[in-house]
């Protein structure tokens, strides 16, 4: 990823220095544009400001941000705020201000008042030598709200891996409220053709298993 823009704030907020190669750093969004302020905050609060490398939401102040939705005030004040638009972006900034983004706020999975990001937990299965592609969505539970479950594709001759020891190893690398519940073995991720995970696929498929 090289830019970054979102429709609230046409045309964009972050570009790579295409100016100079040697600084374009290509699993960024880059730097904030001329005249665009960027900064990282806490997800449950939006108010407390992260340092380097802590994941946060992205919110942005610039001229080329909007007004407001057109007669919808509700809207508007959630993601205005103190002239800052919340992008709904989860991420984090490098010592130099490059930002990565990592997650969509709306796809944090809530366990007990804790946000849990997808990508932190698919980052980590990944890693194991069985798994070929995986997805992680919010499952609902009755006692702490959402949990984890992970979708996972094996890698081909790997077809006797044990979901149950999969899962104890990838959590016992998870601090306790980012633990997964259940993994269940699939033949594909559904993706879009840009290759995002469609997470309302499987959450539809959850729900539909769930009567």
């Amino acid at each position: 990823m090289t830019s970054y823009g979102l429709t609230e704030a046409s045309p964009g907020t972050h570009s790579n220095p295409v100016y100079d190669r040697r600084l374009i750093k290509v699993e960024t969004i880059g730097l904030p544009i001329h005249d665009t302020k960027q900064k990282i905050v806490d997800i449950e609060t939006g108010q407390i400001e992260l340092g380097i490398g802590e994941v946060g939401e992205l919110i942005v102040q610039g001229p080329q941000v909007m007004q407001g939705y057109w007669k919808a005030p509700d809207a508007t004040a959630e993601a205005l705020r103190d002239g800052w638009l919340y992008t709904g972006d989860i991420g984090w900034r490098d010592e130099d201000g490059y930002v990565t983004i990592t997650d969509r706020k709306k796809e944090m999975i809530k366990f007990k008042g804790f946000s849990v990001a997808p990508a932190q937990i698919e980052a980590l299965l990944l890693e194991h030598p069985t798994v070929a592609d995986v997805a992680v969505i919010a499952k609902a539970d009755e006692e702490a709200g959402e949990v984890p479950k992970a979708y996972v594709v094996l890698r081909a001759g790997y077809e006797r891996q044990s979901a149950d020891e999969l899962m104890e190893w990838v959590n016992e690398k998870l601090a306790t409220y980012k633990n997964v519940h259940e993994v269940e073995f699939i033949d594909v991720i559904p993706r879009n053709p840009s290759g995002k995970i469609l997470r309302r696929v499987l959450k539809e498929q959850e729900r539909q298993k769930m009567g």
